[in-house]
């Protein structure tokens, strides 16, 4: 019986798969020295770059801890977990600048479920996507703790159920997790 001989592997190194292209990121703020943060309301700073999966569907979910934004009558801060959850098309929102995005809502005035709405409509403009959803976990003032809810999707049957299916199973607390998840 013959004894087949292993080839040993070449001692180069492999090509390396290649990310996104640096003419790709070129527009992005990604990496400045300096970042100026928003001083209101500033949708203008999101950002989108092209899903390099536009076929996959997957769900991108964030979970900013930290979103405050000011009472419209009261001047004084309201604090709350802001999760998105949403289904990208041909476009995603780059992190950095939804962080900026969020961060902007901190000396803006408005009701808790006006701020969770705009976040839902800024997104759904900028990124077209299957579906969205924001969720708004406010922490309680006056002993009352408020939970909006907004989705949006396009017109395909199946995301439009989904969207209808979420809505009417919504509660609080439905679609969010623990923070001890987070950290």
């Amino acid at each position: 019986m013959a004894v087949k001989k292993n080839k040993r592997t070449s001692t180069k190194a492999k090509a390396q798969p290649k990310g996104r292209p640096a003419a790709e990121l070129k527009e992005f703020k990604l990496g400045e020295s300096h970042t100026d943060y928003p001083e209101t309301y500033s949708p203008q700073v999101l950002e989108a770059f092209p899903n390099k999966n536009p076929k996959a569907e997957a769900w991108t979910s964030f979970v900013c801890t930290e979103f405050t934004s000011l009472c419209p009558k009261t001047n004084q801060p309201d604090f709350a977990r802001i999760y998105i959850n949403y289904i990208a098309d041909k476009k995603m929102v780059e992190s950095k600048s939804l962080k900026l995005y969020l961060f902007s809502f901190r000396n803006h005035g408005d009701f808790h479920e006006d701020c969770i709405q705009k976040i839902c409509d800024d997104l759904s403009a900028l990124m077209k996507p299957h579906f969205i959803e924001v969720i708004g976990e406010f922490t309680p003032r006056g002993g009352i703790a408020i939970f909006p809810y907004s989705s949006s999707s396009n017109n395909q049957a199946k995301f439009k159920k989904l969207k209808d299916n979420r809505m009417l199973n919504y509660a609080p607390g439905a679609y969010t997790m623990p923070l001890s998840r987070v950290y």
